[in-house]
């Protein structure tokens, strides 16, 4: 049987499986996103009602069912209440759920990335004290190179030539770092550069300064890249809270369309 004791987590997502237990997609330190039943979490007097939440750093012990070793459903055998941590605002819960998204579309099961996790941590903290994208943007990044398809971004990919600060690239999905057309959304290389040895040092702080400091060339950059690798033109998350903005905007100004 494959226990784990007391290892950190988080709910990414979590569905109806019976009228009293919960299938969660669980993002873990040691093991990475993995699908668990959670028996008697929905009865109205289980503890773990007010454990399974979003964007709570909790600590779970796991197990594989006695009766079906092969099973790649887990069962949560505990869940506890990991540590107090700044609540995300409403502002900012579109852009939770975005990640959580992210996570459960682009990794695979069963595949520890402990990096990418602590990074994850640091963002939901991040997220919840942001000024601008930054911490979005550097999440990206972050998982983008963990799930293996982020080019190295000091070097030109096809030349293997070094980055030039005083010139500019792109991203491109099949070809990796390029130097930029004329009229395509572009990097400086001194920009990649700088986020390069901020992705180097796995440092959630720099990594976030700099995006913030080139987020009108990075954010297109980013985006093209996740699309081509997620197969899908928008993501559920995105779509809804352009929704959102959309009515509100109506209700603010309701003689536009």
């Amino acid at each position: 049987m494959i226990k784990s004791s007391g290892q950190p987590a988080y709910v990414l997502h979590q569905w109806d499986w019976s009228e009293t237990s919960l299938i969660l997609d669980l993002f873990t330190r040691e093991q990475g996103r993995v699908a668990t039943v959670a028996k008697g979490a929905k009865r109205p007097y289980s503890q773990l009602r007010a454990v399974l939440l979003p964007f709570q750093r909790i600590h779970v012990a796991l197990g594989r069912p006695k009766a079906d070793e092969a099973s790649d459903i887990l069962t949560l055998r505990s869940a506890e209440y990991g540590g107090a941590a700044a609540a995300l605002p409403p502002a900012q819960l579109f852009s939770g759920f975005y990640l959580n998204e992210l996570l459960m579309k682009l990794l695979a099961r069963q595949d520890a990335h402990a990096l990418l996790f602590d990074a994850y941590a640091d963002t939901l903290q991040a997220l919840a004290v942001a000024q601008d994208e930054a911490p979005l943007r550097a999440f990206e990044l972050v998982l983008l190179r963990e799930t293996g398809v982020l080019p190295e971004l000091n070097h030109a990919t096809l030349t293997q030539s070094e980055v030039q600060a005083g010139q500019f690239y792109a991203l491109r999905p099949e070809a990796g770092l390029v130097a930029a057309g004329g009229n395509e959304p572009a990097l400086a290389g001194a920009a990649c550069l700088a986020l390069q040895a901020a992705l180097d040092a796995n440092e959630m702080t720099p990594l976030r300064q700099v995006c913030s400091s080139v987020l009108p060339a990075l954010r297109p950059q980013l985006r093209s890249l996740l699309h081509y690798h997620l197969g899908s033109p928008q993501l559920r998350t995105r779509a809804a809270m352009l929704e959102v903005r959309r009515l509100l905007d109506a209700t603010t100004h309701p003689g536009t369309r």
